[in-house]
């Protein structure tokens, strides 16, 4: 059995490497074959081609061998990719500050409310929001500074209510 197989060995490399395209894995084929030569040896035919035995073997493993690679896709050692590839950050946080923030949008009172969407959101010049709401320039702008600090200050803990609504200037 040696004799007769050992001289193929060279023949079935070649034609592995040609199916596979990568010398590792072509090596580990012609040793898969040879195995399975050796453990079916008593199954083959005696007036069949020894030849054509082992290349009929080697051809159906390395149709499955690429139909696995297809499957699973390519496999890279750990080190050759990118960090960027491996993990991803968690997207829930971002989520969660997102609802956050459009709660507490929502809990301004409506004139700031619409001024901050219309301004911040829509991308609106001042004069075209006090065009879309009917009020002054300057109320824009004044609703729009008092809405973003009763904003900031929602961000950082305090309550809708315990704001002033209007400052008291005197």
């Amino acid at each position: 059995m040696i004799a007769l197989v050992e001289p193929l060995i060279p023949a079935l490399r070649r034609y592995a490497r040609s199916l596979l395209r990568d010398r590792e894995d072509a090596d580990d084929l012609v040793q898969d074959v040879i195995e399975r030569a050796l453990v079916r040896w008593h199954q083959r035919r005696r007036s069949a081609s020894v030849r054509a035995w082992l290349f009929t073997i080697l051809h159906n493993l390395a149709m499955d061998h690429l139909r696995q690679r297809t499957r699973r896709g390519m496999i890279e050692p750990i080190d050759a990719v990118p960090e960027a590839q491996l993990a991803h950050p968690a997207r829930q946080e971002a989520a969660v500050a997102r609802a956050d923030i459009l709660a507490l949008v929502a809990a301004l009172p409506e004139e700031q409310r619409s001024v901050l969407l219309l301004i911040a959101v829509e991308d609106l010049s001042y004069a075209e929001a006090a065009t879309v709401l009917d009020v002054p320039q300057g109320t824009i702008m004044s609703r729009l500074a008092r809405a973003r600090e009763r904003l900031r200050r929602m961000m950082e803990g305090e309550s809708a209510m315990s704001q002033p609504i209007m400052k008291i200037v005197s």
